[in-house]
């Protein structure tokens, strides 16, 4: 069985005086940016990410660091749902000026921050991010860098690794890898949305955006859909750099995903086994 990641009290302190203080570095870096020159990605590459309200206290913060990387993306879209957009505080708003694109789209939860990217932009390259996280300046340009022109690789900065049963299926999702240092490219390293990860053009299988399949067999667990949608591609999965903590604001956490599919309930493995019923494991022959 592989153990979980086990946080030291001295890690713990550390996250701590991280949540203090990026939420400052951030706010200061921000009226420093006209000091700043960011470069250009040079070919089609989109940032994309959603929210809903209970995180719009937040998302500025996350939409700043996102907006001050060091490369510039073609785009940096953020997508609500259409009723939402009314919701959204002046300081998201305002941050159209500085290159945001606010963009409405139906509500198909986490699915929003990529569903709508593929279907708007075939042709580009699409990094996801999560709205409660901080990304560090060379973020994108870290995974950028790190993709392969052509190669069927998904590139991420987090990962877990999946441990398979003597049958060759998953084991429970609480016995996989957590936060591996493995880096591959692997079939079964599980990209993570919130270390951010880089999916290029034409990397999934035909049924990615087929909302009446998600919704029925993978309904609160994009990374679990997405994972299996590229993998029936054939590509191949990569994780960069060395493992690090990723600070998400105050907050923040009190509602999501990790909620329901991590912490209280077995949700990851039930979507997981419906994925399984429908379109087999494309990862078993790794």
């Amino acid at each position: 069985m592989a153990r979980r990641k086990k946080v030291s009290v001295f890690e713990r302190f550390g996250r701590l005086v991280q949540k203090l203080v990026l939420p400052s570095v951030v706010r200061l870096r921000w009226r420093l940016r006209a000091l700043r020159r960011p470069r250009s990605a040079g070919s089609p590459l989109v940032l994309t990410v959603t929210s809903y309200p209970p995180r719009f206290p937040t998302l500025a913060l996350t939409l700043k660091s996102l907006l001050l990387q060091n490369l510039r993306p073609e785009f940096t879209i953020l997508w609500v749902a259409h009723d939402d957009f009314a919701k959204l505080p002046p300081a998201v708003l305002a941050l159209q000026a500085d290159g945001l694109t606010i963009r409405t789209t139906a509500d198909t939860r986490s699915y929003k921050k990529i569903i709508p990217a593929i279907e708007a932009f075939p042709q580009a390259s699409l990094v996801i991010a999560d709205d409660d996280t901080y990304y560090w300046p060379s973020w994108l340009e870290e995974l950028v860098a790190a993709a392969a022109p052509g190669a069927r690789e998904v590139v991420c900065h987090r990962a877990h690794r999946i441990i398979l049963r003597p049958d060759g299926l998953p084991a429970r999702y609480a016995d996989w890898e957590e936060e591996t240092a493995e880096h591959g490219p692997s079939r079964l390293l599980f990209p993570t949305g919130i270390g951010g990860v880089l999916y290029p053009p034409g990397i999934f299988a035909a049924d990615v955006t087929r909302q009446d399949i998600f919704t029925r067999y993978c309904p609160q667990a994009d990374d679990i859909w997405l994972f299996w949608m590229a993998s029936l591609a054939g590509a191949r999965f990569h994780r960069i750099g060395q493992p690090r903590t990723f600070i998400t604001w105050f907050s923040s956490q009190q509602v999501g995903l990790l909620q329901s599919n991590v912490l209280n309930t077995d949700g990851n493995d039930r979507q997981i086994a419906n994925m399984i019923e429908a379109y087999g494991f494309p990862a078993r022959d790794a």
